[in-house]
């Protein structure tokens, strides 16, 4: 390893495309939180028995239909008309090919953009005799206003009671009573191969039937913090969101929410909100107007093939600890980053979503036991569970591609002085050696580490200044290097692999 000024350490997809399956492109998924009291308090029709998978399959699902039809209903959406100041849309003013075209005076005057008034359509389903609505954020997101028409030709102006756009779920309410209200299933008790019919307002066209079976359980397609999705090959198409999926007993198990479609329209790949994930966050919503979620003070990654080998462990099932945030739930049960969470609340973890999900769904103050795999060895804690706070995430999901190939070639490091630590906004109690070049075609830059990034530990060894990272990279065992580095976003571990090099 050379010493310079600086010391230097040694060293895709398918092309198709994810699509909400509401009609309008004025829709779109953001942000809001709540636990769950219990759910037939509302007056939800739960019916958790589970289903008879042994009956033979009829010639005709018209009875199932009969029954679950006039518990669907169509959802139209009005944006109304809006006049904004041309100096206040972002980019155009500095945009030199705007200002050629419309000169500078344009700008400097009153001159204003109008944009006409948005129609969009979806689907919604009746799930209280009073007259409560599940539906898609998506749907009704931006909504100026809310038309819902019934299978009788009812039509009622709705209310946005709430809206959640971390699981993409929303409650509307019409004024009514005596209303068809559809019986919600467990979804935790549905199987692959299950039969189920998606009924919704497919490209506004009115009330459809579609038949499938669920192809999968468990997806996170969408860029939204809470997903569990249910995957079916029933035909679900624009218009579709919000909808229904229910099972042959005519029991809704999901609320179709998007397909997976290189075309636009119907390809076999469908996805529903499952009914425990949509209505906890409705109870959440009609009972305290926000949903409330768990937090636990971690940050997560994946577990890499090589991440499995660099802390021994048996599969690649888990979810690593990165950093644990000071005065958290799990600071105070003696949780540390290189742990490997194993089970929450006695559900095995299989990866860093499903963690985020259970530990959202934790009542702030719930005792939780958690497994975590420990030096080599599995150990329970018991967390308490504190309340997600306002805008910061409850574990954020570290994905940087930590196993790519390669190690320390082609890294600098200096020694974190006081005026780097103030350049780099790096907190008082981290301590290390901060990285000042990464080749971009070292295997360090392929692992994720960059320039500004702090070395914390190297082999699980702690580095406390420049000479340190040197010295733990001088002679070592293998070319394959764990580190634990500090970035602008917490602290996480990279494998720096560096044995196919050259």
């Amino acid at each position: 390893m050379n010493m310079k000024t600086l010391k230097t350490l040694a060293a895709a997809l398918t092309g198709g495309a994810l699509l909400t399956a509401g009609l309008c492109a004025m829709h779109s998924a953001q942000a809001s939180e709540q636990s769950t009291p219990k759910p037939q308090s509302m007056g939800l029709i739960i019916d958790d028995h589970p289903l008879a998978r042994d009956a033979k399959l009829g010639f005709s699902y018209a009875g199932i239909v009969k029954k679950v039809l006039p518990s669907v209903v169509n959802i139209e959406v009005t944006t109304t008309a809006k006049e904004t100041p041309m100096q206040n849309i972002p980019g155009l003013q500095e945009n030199p090919f705007f200002r050629q075209f419309f000169g500078n005076q344009f700008f400097g005057g009153q001159q204003r953009m109008y944009t006409p008034p948005e129609h969009g359509a979806g689907s919604g389903v009746i799930v209280t005799k009073d007259g409560y609505i599940l539906t898609n954020n998506h749907v009704v997101d931006d909504a100026d206003k809310v038309q819902v028409k019934m299978q009788d030709g009812r039509e009622f102006t709705a209310k946005v009671v709430g809206k959640d756009p971390e699981s993409d779920v929303a409650v509307v309410k019409i004024d009514a009573h005596d209303l068809p209200a559809i019986s919600i299933a467990d979804s935790a008790q549905i199987e692959v191969g299950d039969v189920v019919l998606a009924i919704g307002n497919p490209f506004d066209l009115g009330q459809t039937v579609t038949m499938g079976i669920i192809s999968a359980t468990g997806r996170a397609t969408m860029d939204l913090k809470y997903q569990d999705f249910i995957q079916t090959d029933a035909a679900i198409n624009p218009g579709n969101s919000g909808g229904a999926l229910v099972d042959m007993e005519g029991r809704l198990i999901g609320i179709n929410t998007a397909i997976f479609s290189r075309s636009g329209g119907n390809q076999g790949i469908g996805f529903a909100i499952p009914t425990d994930l949509a209505r906890s966050v409705m109870v959440s919503l009609v009972t305290t107007g926000k949903v409330t979620r768990g937090q636990l003070g971690v940050r997560i990654q994946p577990i890499t093939p090589a991440l499995a080998r660099k802390f021994d462990l048996k599969s690649e099932k888990g979810v690593l600890i990165g950093e644990v945030m000071p005065d958290s739930p799990a600071s105070k049960a003696g949780l540390q980053s290189g742990d490997v969470i194993l089970q929450f609340n006695g559900k095995d973890i299989v990866d860093t979503h499903q963690l985020q999900l259970e530990v959202a769904g934790a009542a702030p103050g719930e005792k939780v036991p958690v497994r975590v795999w420990h030096d080599g060895a599995a150990k329970t804690v018991e967390v308490v569970v504190n309340q997600q706070k306002e805008e910061k995430s409850l574990a954020k999901n570290d994905s940087s591609p930590s196993d790519s190939s390669d190690t320390l070639q082609g890294v600098g490091v200096a020694d974190l002085n006081s005026e780097m630590r103030q350049q780099l906004s790096v907190p008082e109690n981290i301590k290390g050696a901060v990285v000042t070049q990464v080749d971009p075609g070292s295997a360090a830059a392929d692992a994720g580490l960059k320039q500004g990034d702090v070395i914390l530990e190297i082999n699980k060894h702690s580095v406390r200044s420049a000479d340190e990272a040197v010295k733990l990279t001088t002679n070592a065992k293998d070319k394959i290097t764990l580190l634990h580095v500090w970035s602008s976003d917490g602290s996480h571990y990279l494998v720096v692999d560096e044995s196919k090099a050259g």
